[in-house]
This record gives C-alpha cells, structure tokens and sequence, in this order.
C-alpha cells in the first residue's frame, strides 16, 4: 500500500524567490490555472482569476531534474485538474493541480519535444500524441503514463519534427499531419480501435516538400484546407489537397521564428524568438473560399502585417522564451490569448481578439494586457516570507544569503553555510520556532544563540557531517568546502579550524563519504569534487591528501566505488570513465563508449551483492545456539531492563522458528533493516544553483512516535511495563502448560519471572542512591540516541553486577558533548509540529487549554506546507499564495495594539489560515494533517504527564514512576497527588484536542465560514487501516470510522456502490482450503463508464488505467467495504427465505443499514467481502501475497471486528485455525495491543490475530467452542489413524491461544460457556499437556474451568466428571484416555463431585430435584470395561425460585468425609446426604 509514511514538509522561504526561467507554459481552459514549467526542473502553479486574469503563485512541483519541454492537459473535463509534464531528460509525471500529488511517472528512453492532447474517436478520454527525438509517433493514456501504440514510417523514416492531429469534418476517423526532419509530409488514419498489439502502424500517404526542420504543423480550424508549417526563417502556407506551397513569409530581420497558428481562414498569428507576435493578413490565392484561391501569385498580392504583439521596454531576452496560443471559455465567452514566459521568469498575456482587426494606415503595437512573475509577487509580500535564520539579519545592513546547510539530528543543530564565508551553528528546533510561532521567546535578544565559524574566503559550497553517513568517523568532524578552493575540517563542539585542505585548483562543489568496506586508510578519507574536474581522497586522520585525480578532460558526474579492487571510478559529461587506484593514486585505465558504460553498471551491483553478502554470511550458523532459546534472550532482556533486547528476542525467536535446521536464514535479527527514521530533517532547497538556500522541514510522524514512545518506555521497568498492560506474561504460564513439563517447571518459570521483576526494580533503587550526582541522569541526555542510551544503562547495570563502585565508572563514561547535553529534543519537535498543524481558533476554551496546559505556541505566520508523493516528487506551497485573500481586522485586542498595518494583516492572515484556509486546500493535506495530529496526540496522551512547557517537562523527567523508591518521606505525598491531579488535566487535554480533529473539525471549519472545506480522503485512510506503526492505524481507523459515521447512510450507499465494482471476485468453483492449489482472483473489470458522481466525492471513481492502478483499488476497495460491512453491517437474523431483516440496536453502535449488505439474494456484496477477506488470511504466502503485510493484517482484524456479519458465509473452522496459524507463527512473547513501538510484520501479524480472535470469541461464543471442539475430534480421529491433517499442525501450535481464548471466554461470559461445558473440557485437554494432570489437581493446573460446580476432579483415579447441560455426565478416564456418557438427570446437571477416595461420584440437578450417588466398578483385576452404575438416588427439596437467578451459584456439593456429602444451597440452606 503506498504513501504509507506520513512526512509533512513545511517550507521556510526566505527573502528571495526562487528562479524561475521558463521553459513550457500552459493556461487551462476554465482560465482558472496557469501552469508554467522552467529550466531547472520545476513547475511553478498559478492561480488565475478567470475574470482580471490576475495571477497568484500557489504552488511549486519539484520531480524533474531536467528542463520541462512540454506541459499538457490531461483529461476533457473541465473539473479533472490534471496535467502531464515531460522533460529532457525523458520524465513523464502526471500531476493532480489541486494538491500538486504526482498521481504517476515514468522515464521513458525517448525524448518528446511536443505533446498534443486529442480525444481520439472511440476513446473515453483524451489520448497524447507525442513527437521528438524518436522516429515514430507515441500515442500514450495520461493517466498510467503507457505507451498504447506508435505510429511508423514506411518511406524515410526519420524524426517527426512536428503533428497536428484532427477529424476531418465528414469523416468518422481521425487524421495524424506529420512532417519529419527533413521535410516528408506524411498522414496516418486512425479508427480508434488500435493498440500495442496491431501490426505496425504505416503512414497512408506521404510526400517530399522543401521544408526541413519545421518547428510547428498547424491545420486550419476553420476548414480544414491550409496548412500552416512554420520554420526558422521563413513560415508557409500549403494546400492541403496536394501540399503545394501557396505563400510564404520571411521572419523579420534579426528574428527567427518559433510557431504560429490560424486566427481565421484569411489571418495568422505567427511569433518569433524575440517573444513578439505577428500577425498577417493572407493573400487571395491562400484563401480556401475565394475565387482566386491556389492560383497564381500576383505580384501586389502578398501577405500583409497588421499587428504586432510586444512588450513596450522591449528588453532583450537571454534565451528564447516559452509562448503558446490558447482559446478558452469562461461562462460561454471564447477568448483568444497568447501567453509568454521568459527567462526572467515573467509570465505576460495578450488579449489576441482585441489584435485580430486591421486599423486603416498604421500597424499597432499592442502591449500585454496582464504581466507578473515570481519576483513581484515576492515583492508584494510585506512582510517578506520567513528564512530559517531570519534573527541573524541586521535591517541597515544587506542580507548575507545562506549558500548550504545540514541538519545533525543527534545533536538537534543546524549548520548553515554562507555566502560571505562563515558558517553559523545554531539550535534547530530553537530557531524554527523562532520563526514560526509565537512565544515567550520572541522577546528575547539573541535567543537562540549560535555559533561562527570563520576559515572561507567567500561563499560556502557545501557542508559535510560524515558521522552522520556512518559511525566510523570522530563524532565532532566537520567538513566544509568553498568558493575558495579549500576544503576546511572543523571541530564541531568546540569551533576551532583543525585543517585546511588546498589542494584543488577551482572551487569546491561536492563532498562525499567512500562506502565503508574500503581499506583501512580511505576508511578515514573524504572525497571531494572540485570545478577544476579534479577529485581527492582527503584523510581526515592523516590531514594529508591520499589521492589527487586530477586528469579529468570534462566535468565529474558520477562517483562510484570498486572497495574491493581498491578502485575508484570516475564518469565525467563527456561519456569517458577513469578508473583510478586509491591508495597509490595511479590512473588505472581510461575507457569509453559502451565498455564505460558496463563498467559504472558493474559498479552498482557490487553495492547490491555486498549488502546482501555481509548479511547471508552473518546469519551463518553462529548465532542459532544462542537464538535456539528465546526464553534465555528474553530473561536476559528483563534483567537489564532493556527493550530493545526484549524486540530482539521477540524476533530472535521468529528467526529461529524459521531458519532450516542446517543455519543458514537471515541474520540474527528481524530488527528491520532500515535504520531509525529521523523525526526530523532539515533540507537546505534551491531551484537553482544560483540561489540562495530555501528550507524545508521535513518531520516524519513515525519517527516521532517511535521516538517519543522509546524515551518514554526505555524508563519503565518492565514490572510497571506489565502493570501498564504494554506487556503481558500470561501467554508464557499458558505455553508451558502445552508443553510436556516436569512438575515443577511451570511454578519456576513464574517465580523467575516474579524475581526478575523485583530484581530490576531493585537495582533501579540502589543505582538512585548512588547516583547523587546525577551522572546517570546527564549520561541518559548525553548519548546519542535511544539505542545508544539502553545500550550504556545495560553496561552501566553489568558494571555494577561487577564492581559496586558506581560512581568512577560514571566519571569516565562522560560523553565528550556535555556542551551539546540538553533535554531531548524529541518534545521540542512534537510541540512545533502540532502547534503548526493545530487548528486554532475553531474553539477558543481548547485553545486556552492547548497554550496554558499543553504548552503549545500559536504559529505567527501561514504556513508553507508541503506533500511528498510517490517516486519521490514533492509539492510545496508558495508563500505568495494568500496575496488575494482579504482579510479584515476584527479582533478588537488587535486593532488597540500598536503593530504596523502589514504586521496587523499578516497575524489576522495567520488566524484565517489556521482556523479556515488550512482546511480548504487539498484532501489530501486534510487527510494527512489530521492523521498526524490525531496519532501524536494519542501517543502525548499515553504517556505520563507529556506536556509542552519546559518547566513541567523537567518534573516529568524528575518524577518518572519507576525512577522512586516506594514514598520514603511525607511530603511526597502531597506532591504525588498534585502530580496526579495535573496528569489527568493534561491527558483531558490531549483527549479533546484528539477529538476536535477526529469528530468535530469539519462542522466547525464550515461554521467558521468555510466555502470548501476539504474532507479526509476516504480511500487514503482506509489504505492505512492495518498501518505498521500502532498510534497511525489507531489515529486512521478513528477518523475513517468518523468520516463513514458522517456520510450518513445514504452517503456510505454512495460510497459502497463506487467500490463495489473493484471488489476482487473469488469464485464458489474456488476452493477455500487454503492448501488447494490458488487460482489466481479473476480481477473484475470495471466495464462501467464514468459514474455519476456525487457532490460529497471529490474524486470521481476513474476507470483504472493500469494494472498497477487497479490492483492499489482491488486492496482499497476489500479494507474499506470490510469496514462498512464490520462497522456499519447490521445484524442479520434471517428468517424465511427472504431473510427479513430484524434490526437490534447493538449497545455500542447504531446498526443503520448499508444497503447491499443484506442476506438478500440479488446483492450479495456480503458475501463477496468476507470471501474476499477470507482469500487474503488463507491464500498460501506467494511473491504476489507475502505472509505478512499489511493487507493481510487489515484483512484479518476486520474478520474478526465485523465476524457477526461474514459469519454466514464463512467457513468458520477454516477461519478460526488459519488465525490460530497466524498466531502461533510468532513467538510467545508479542506485546500487547496498546504497546505503541512498531513491531515486525510477523510479530504484529500475531499481535492482529490474537486480538480477532478475542473478538470472534466474545462475539459468538457458542459458534467459537463448538467449531474448536468440532476440530479438536476431527484431530483425534485423525491422530489414531496416523494422517496428521494440515488443521492438526494449526491446532496443535495454536494450542496456547486456545487455551487463553476459553479461559477469557470464562472470564467474560461465564454463562454461554456453562451451556457448552463438555465441549469445553474436551479441548482443555486436548490442548493441556497431559503430563500436568498427573502430579497436579485441574484447579491448579487451569484454575477458570473449576469455577463451574459441574465440573469435577479426582487425581486419584485420574478422572474427570462434568455435568452437561443436557443432563448427561460425561466420564473422562485420563488414563485410558476415553470418554463416557451417562444418562443421569433429565435436566441441567447443577453440580458433581468425586468422594475423596474416588471410589463415589455425586451429582444433582435441580430441574428434576434429585441428588444421585454413581459408583465405578472395574472388571477383574482392571480388565474389562469400568461400569459406572447409580447406587442411592435421593429426592430434594425444590429450590426457592429467587435463588434459581444465578445459576453458576446455585449448589455445590462438598464431601466432608468418604461417605458423607454435604449440598450447600444458594439461599444458604445445606442438606447431607450418606451413601
């Protein structure tokens, strides 16, 4: 499922706009976007008022990383905002204007120069023809970005320089104009029906005609009988009949031109590089409709100029500019404008109409009747938009712009590059909300302080942290590189020079780390790049250069690595590789051509056979001993109270269940490979090399919430961990009940685990003591990350085990950074991102609360958000986007103070933007905005005491619960209660901001006056319902959940009918079992045509355009009609063929009716999902299917939420054992659902499972306990006859989660289980151990099933009674191990139980008010069957009614010597009775 890490990016701009030097430009037809995409790259998005044409720079689309050639329409609704770009570099990206999301890309071998949109014949949507520098014609679908067919010559084939594609008017076909480079004119018909697979395409006639090198082919609108083909000096009008030229005209001196187009039969619009329009008047022999037309040319007759279209400066341009002729229609107005972007980055409109009629005499020169750029619009902005380190910038003196930057997360700084040299070293978090919200802080002068480092000359290139890149490197190493020449390595604590390196001969534009399997001296080297096209290996060890390569012809491109040859191999522009020897910095060789090209191929695969290598060869059989026991792991985690151990063991044993016997497997751990993710980066960000830095800061919800819940439990022993419900032991004293034991195991393992407890929480108090001086505590703040400090809290634990002198071992275990030692700065994050996604103002008492309580900060400017989408493409707002918003001052606070006006606007923007504006941008911000508000939200409210202000995060740290010893003075007391009444303010506090953006936002934002408010994306949430980190499921299933509830049902019918057509079909023919060979899911095809969409639905359900595409709607459309049927299904009682619908008011939720999923027969969309999700929890694992992901999870936690409603079309044992599979595939030992650190796939797969079980059996606890007990005879019967089915390998691994489910199900629902007991007792002791029973009474071994008086025990003669609810007793002979049944009562048997010695058994039942003595006779010397035969009966008295209320209290029966029974009734009377 994609996008599944939720990252929001804020930008900070800065003073200067960015550049922008148009390459492409494009006006959409509703005139309400302009589009314009330039040459390094980027796509800048204006807002256009389709009335004033006045334009507003909304959004910029960062992915290419070449020019932008050509930018066209995607689709031939007007409402469908979307565009398809194309660069130089062969890029194809399809982008959606509303939220700047790339929907699609693709990198294609051939390059377009041009792409015209055209709804083919035929077709339901527009198709793009494109040409370039390829010989055929690509026809392609704008939404999957596939090529459907290409159009080839026969007759000389060669590059298509320029097409127009039109449908001549009395014909059915369309008709592709091409001519080729060099001057073939050729024409295709198309029917519409072609595709990849048709032979090739050939051209159904063609000719030769003088013009080589066209630039543009147009046909006349109006009747189809000229052509007009426009090249560089001159342009022509043809025939079109028969190609002969019929006119021509010259471009004006000093100009060339670029293209043209008809303004009607007889005029032209042609213009030029200069960016001028012309425009002319056609002779009469170029006329279609006059009588001279195709005659001769008459020598007075020739084309006439009437108009010029110009800029009146007419200033000189640095590169040609992008222009385009465009028609549009606004309320059933055509207008004719031509648009031009130049290198300056203007964008200039002329109204071509008001052109288009001849003035008598003169030729006019008509001025732009709208012109803007990026630059103005910065300019407008009073005040200018925020840089990163605005506080630096003295108002008298010019700005000094920041030229590079890096983030160090560990140290939480940021280090800026500049252009007069210095570099700056400042508190990130620190200087962001400096900028960005509002705060004490911003009263203070020269806070937050930074550092300066002074060794440039002039403007510094770049900037390298290398311990970032890998650990080998000294943790205080900085390198910069400059305009200077040098490259300078500098102490980061204490900011002094340490080296300066000279050794290049031109300026410095890149510095890299080598990889790190290089020999022992590069190990220690940099590697920079210089201008001179030099490269050196630099070793910071040394301070020496290792290796200059300096013989580079043309510049450096890439960088690759060959460690193991010790080569480095260098590609420069020109296509040559050198691959040069590092230690000796001897040139190797020189290659090129194809062989260069192999050679950097090479490369790349040594990096992937080395990962992969070092990751095999470490898995070897060496660690399988040690992972052989997860136990062992596990204990030892506990003793040094070290999580992460306890997630390594927990995987270890995954690890280990699965290697193959030999070794082998991965390597130890399942810990997933990728590395923490940082919560927060900060990326320095310019469009042009020129500009100085803009920043965008990326925080990434994960990582933030792996963070925070990391520092928060690595602080917890796990007594508390368990106490807090994070952990449970209970699977381990069930698992070793299934185990055969020794007697007494079960007891050591519990006493162990009681020992370990208090032995951590033991040594927790001794270190305290010890610790005065709070070493501990600094070591904590000091170390690098999490991991870093449970690493150094489990040496410092071993340490004390050794030696008990605490606190030298302190001393010398000082981080060297005690400069950098401050309070994590993890809270410090979480309190900018949520004070900027927060949505103030909706509700002025939460806002109140949010400041005083919670500690957060109210922004101080609009913020520039931000959306990554697939592929790594990214959108970023402007800043300029709110120039045309009005907004009046109204808070009446505000207009007594005495801020300028422009401050004045700027904080009322800032409110409406934060409590409006925000919401109205995209679904997709909406959506993304609010899961991430909502998920840390949750986590804050999880932990104790999470608060924002820096006075009570300091308590927080000093009060942690595990940290005091049991209350050792009075006083505490008090201040335990005050602590406690302020954490249950403070988590009330998260609650509500919680549930404003879950449940009330939407209603609120429209009462705030919101036109558009833009709903969370239904399909997005529902992608992320089984999300791997646990607060985002938890925060995307509220919210869906919240979302559906507000659709209402008629929107929720609306919702349902749109995906049902996705749902995968599974055929009856299809077998279930999940061992039968899988045929793959017929996908359905959606055949339907566009649906008629509702308002609420922003997008309308498209026809997939691709395979990939449809799949990604399959997965979504099973999630979210599982959670429509689970949620929102009703309970279905059918009785009768019709299947009437009686409805039961569930006590949580409202049952409102989805229509369709009814028993009814028509619409069996009911049963389609739950096989569907029974597919996707049974489908044997496949490369198309891996065994745990998410869709799997999703598929089984929805299983077990809506189980009432699949139940009747599922086959429940298939069901109940494929969980229990899933289950027992883990280790014993998975944390429990509200434990919120990510897991791995399988450990959460388990952790799902276990919880649909729970639901399954509290759901239907008679349909649980049957099918278990029908499966457990099954395996019986099966066992005897010596074939072990596939359900009796589930059962037997799943045998501890059976257990746990009836001893919960007794727990809950002591009643349903009392009906069912036999069934019950059968497999108890299917699943328990035997072994156990013989040393031990049942009451020890599962105390829950003793609680019912029906159930009895003799360990003496090893049997087991229990009265059923039918009336029978049922014997179980443990021994013998066979079963037999008595009739004994004719009613609910109410209690039994064995004499002492065994010999007796008694039982009574109150329906029929008798009490019967049973006795077993064995045959001779025990052969022979035992006969159990009754010896005394004895009629009772009946039972008062009042007493009959509680059946599990109405009798029991206590023997009070071999022959005496006592029956001790509810209402306290007691009866004894004598054999």
């Amino acid at each position: 499922m994609p996008g599944t890490n939720l990252i929001v990016p804020v930008v900070l701009w800065g003073k200067y706009a960015p550049t922008h030097c148009v390459s492409a430009v494009y006006l959409s037809r509703d005139q309400k976007t302009l589009v314009t995409g330039c040459y390094d790259g980027q796509i800048c998005i204006w807002a256009v008022d389709p009335e004033s044409l006045k334009m507003t720079p909304r959004c910029l689309l960062v992915g290419h990383t070449a020019p932008v050639t050509c930018l066209s329409r995607a689709s031939i609704i007007q409402d469908n905002n979307f565009i398809v770009s194309s660069s130089e570099a062969g890029e194809m990206c399809t982008w959606d204007l509303v939220d700047g999301k790339c929907r699609e890309s693709v990198k294609l071998s051939q390059i377009h120069t041009n792409i015209q949109a055209y709804h083919m014949c035929n077709s339901d949507d527009l198709r793009l023809f494109c040409n370039g520098y390829y010989a055929e014609i690509l026809i392609m679908d704008p939404f999957s970005l596939e090529i459907l067919f290409s159009l080839s010559s026969k007759m000389n084939p060669d590059w298509i320089s320029a097409l127009h594609v039109l449908r001549p008017s009395s014909r059915k076909d369309d008709v592709v104009l091409a001519i080729s480079i060099t001057g073939t004119v050729k024409v295709w018909s198309l029917l519409g029906h072609e595709n990849k697979q048709s032979e090739p395409i050939y051209e159904n006639e063609s000719k030769q005609i003088r013009c080589l090198n066209a630039l543009s082919l147009n046909c006349c609108a109006y009747n189809q009988r000229t052509v007009l083909i426009v090249c560089a000096k001159y342009c022509q009008i043809y025939d079109a009949g028969d190609f002969s030229v019929l006119c021509s005209i010259q471009a004006p001196s000093g100009e060339r031109w670029m293209s043209g187009d008809f303004l009607a039969p007889d005029r032209v619009l042609v213009w030029s590089t200069e960016g001028k329009g012309y425009l002319y008047r056609l002779p009469a022999n170029s006329v279609p409709d006059h009588k001279g037309f195709h005659g001769p040319t008459v020598a007075h007759d020739s084309p006439v100029l009437f108009g010029i279209l110009a800029h009146p400066d007419n200033k000189l341009l640095s590169c040609p500019p992008a222009m385009r002729f465009v028609i549009t229609s606004v309320g059933g107005k055509q207008r004719r404008l031509l648009l031009r972007g130049d290198s300056l980055g203007t964008v200039s409109v002329w109204n071509v109409d008001e052109a288009a009629t001849p003035a008598v005499g003169t030729i006019p020169s008509h001025a732009p009747i709208v012109l803007t750029s990026l630059d103005m619009a910065w300019a407008e902005m009073n005040p200018s938009p925020v840089g990163i380190l605005d506080q630096l910038h003295h108002p008298e003196e010019p700005e000094v712009k920041l030229t590079a930057s890096i983030y160090l997360l560990a140290a939480n700084r940021l280090v800026v590059g500049r252009e007069d040299g210095s570099i700056v070293i400042v508190n990130a978090t620190h200087t962001v909300q400096l900028q960005l919200l509002h705060g004490k802080h911003q009263q203070l002068d020269d806070w937050p302080p930074h550092q300066l480092l002074h060794g440039h000359n002039g403007r510094v290139n770049c900037l390298l942290y290398p311990h970032h890149v890998h650990p080998r490197y000294d943790r205080s190493h900085l390198v910069s590189g400059g305009i200077d020449f040098a490259v300078c390595l500098w102490d980061l604590f204490s900011g002094q020079l340490l080296h300066r390196f000279c050794v290049h001969a031109g300026e410095i534009t890149q510095l890299i780390v080598p990889p790190h399997n290089c020999s022992p001296r590069i190990q220690k080297c940099i590697c920079s790049v210089a201008s001179d096209h030099s490269v050196t290996l630099l070793s910071l060890a040394e301070r020496k250069c290792v290796t200059l390569a300096s013989r580079h012809l043309f510049p450096v491109v890439s960088i690759k690595w060959r460690p193991g040859d010790d080569f480095m191999v260098v590609g420069c522009s020109d296509g040559t590789v050198y691959v040069w020897q590092m230690e000796t910095g001897h040139l190797d060789r020189v290659l090129h051509g194809m062989i260069a090209e192999e050679v950097l191929a090479a490369c790349d695969e040594t990096v992937a056979d080395d990962l992969g290598g070092s990751l095999a060869a470490g898995g070897g059989g060496t660690d399988l001993q040690g992972a052989a026991n997860p136990a062992v792991h596990f204990f030892r985690g506990l003793r040094h109270r070290n999580l992460n151990a306890m997630r390594a063991a927990t995987q270890r044993g995954i690890a280990a269940l699965q290697a193959p016997a030999g070794g082998g497997g991965a390597g130890p751990l399942a810990e997933p490979a990728r590395a923490r993710r940082a919560q927060l980066t900060v990326q320095g960000f310019r469009s042009n090399p020129k500009d100085p830095e803009s920043h965008i800061l990326f925080f990434d919800i994960e990582g933030l919430i792996v963070e925070l819940l990391s520092e928060e439990y690595s602080c917890m022993s796990p007594g508390t961990l368990e106490a807090a419900g994070l952990i449970t032991s209970e699977y381990m004293t069930m698992a070793a009940l299934t185990q055969s034991a020794s007697p007494d195991a079960t007891k050591r393992i519990s006493d162990f685990f009681g020992r370990v407890k208090d032995k951590a929480g033991d040594m927790e108090r001794i270190l305290k003591e010890k610790d005065k001086h709070g070493i501990l505590a600094k070591m904590k703040e000091g170390a690098e990350t999490v991991q870093t400090k449970l690493q150094a809290k489990a040496e410092q634990l071993k340490g004390h085990m050794d030696n008990k002198d605490q606190s030298s071992q302190g001393q010398k275990k000082r981080p060297a950074d005690m400069t950098l030692a401050e309070p994590p700065h993890t809270m410090q994050i979480a309190q900018i991102l949520i004070s900027l996604l927060h949505a103030w103002g909706l509700d002025p008492d939460l806002d109140r609360v949010c400041e005083a309580k919670l500690g957060l900060l109210r922004p101080m400017v609009p913020v520039c958000f931000g959306v990554v989408s697939r592929h790594g493409h990214m959108a970023v707002q402007l800043p300029t986007r709110l120039g045309s918003v009005a907004a009046g001052v109204k808070d009446p606070q505000l207009l007594k103070s005495d801020l300028p006006p422009e401050l004045l606007r700027q904080e009322e923007l800032t409110r409406l933007f934060s409590s409006k504006l925000h919401w109205e941008l995209s679904t997709t911000l909406t959506t993304n905005h609010l899961l991430s508000i909502v998920a840390l939200a949750n986590t804050l409210m999880s932990m104790s005491n999470a608060t924002f202000i820096p006075e009570q995060e300091f308590n927080r740290r000093m009060h942690r619960p595990s940290t005091r010893s049991s209350s050792s003075w009075a006083g505490d007391e008090e201040r335990a209660e005050q602590l406690a009444a302020q954490q249950q303010h403070i988590k009330q506090g998260w609650s509500l901001l919680a549930t404003l953006h879950c449940v009330l936002l939407p209603d609120k934002v429209v009462a705030a006056g919101a036109k558009s408010f833009k709903r969370p994306q239904v399909e997005m949430l529902a992608r992320r319902w089984q999300h791997h980190c646990l607060e985002v499921r938890e925060a995307a299933q509220a919210l869906l959940l919240a979302e559906l509830g507000r659709l209402g049902p008629k929107g929720r019918k609306g919702l349902v009918d749109n995906w049902a057509q996705y749902l995968p079909l599974y055929t009856h023919t299809e077998s279930i079992n999940p061992h039968a060979a899988h045929k793959e899911p017929a996908a359905e095809k959606a055949a339907k045509a566009e649906e008629e969409f509702e308002e609420e639905e922003e997008e309308i359900v498209r026809k997939p355009s691709s395979l990939a595409e449809l799949k990604r709607k399959q997965t979504t459309a099973v999630v979210l009609l599982g959670v429509i049927g689970a949620e929102f299904g009703q309970d279905i009682t059918s009785e009768g063929a019709a299947g009437n619908k009686r409805r039961k008011d569930g006590d949580s939720r409202k049952s409102s009716v989805v229509e369709g999923f009814t028993l009814s027969a028509s619409n069996n969309l009911a049963r389609l999902t739950a096989l569907a999700l029974t597919h996707l929890l049974l489908s044997p694992p496949c490369a198309r299917l891996p065994a745990h992901t998410p869709l799997r999870r999703a598929a089984v936690d929805l299983l077990g939420r809506g189980f009432t409603v699949w139940e009747p079309y599922l086959d429940v044992s298939h069901v109940l054992l494929g969980l229990l599979e899933m289950c027992s595939d883990a280790d014993k030992l998975v944390p429990s659902m509200s434990y919120g650190l990510p897991l791995t796939a399988q450990a959460d797969s388990c952790r799902t499972a276990r919880h649909a079980l729970t639901l399954i059996a509290t759901a239907r606890p008679a349909a649980f306990i049957t099918t278990m007990a029908r499966e457990v005879a099954r395996c019986a019967a099966a066992q005897q006859s010596g074939q072990p089915s596939p359900a009796y390998h589930a059962l037997q691994k799943g045998r501890a989660e059976v257990l746990r489910g009836i001893e919960l199900l007794i727990d809950r629902m002591h009643n349903e289980v009392a009906e069912l007991l036999v069934e019950v007792m059968d497999i108890i002791l299917h699943c328990v151990d035997q072994s156990h029973l013989k040393s031990k009474g049942l009451n020890e071994v599962f105390p829950a099933i003793c609680r019912y008086n029906q159930v009895s025990h003799c360990p003496a003669t090893r049997r087991i009674a229990v009265g059923s609810h039918t009336g029978q007793l049922a014997m179980y002979e443990l021994r013998a191990g066979r079963c037999q049944s008595l009739a004994a009562h004719s009613g609910p048997v109410t209690a039994c139980a064995f004499s002492p010695d065994g010999r007796y058994l008694v039982s009574y039942a109150t329906a029929d008010n008798r009490l019967s003595f049973w006795q077993s006779t064995a045959g001779m010397f025990g052969l022979g069957a035992a006969q159990t035969r009754c010896v005394k009966c004895y009629s009772t008295a009946p039972m008062a009614d009042v007493a009959r209320l509680n059946p599990a209290r109405l009798a029991r029966l206590v023997w009070t010597n071999s022959r005496t029974v006592t029956l001790m009734l509810a209402d306290g009377s007691e009866t004894r009775f004598n054999v």
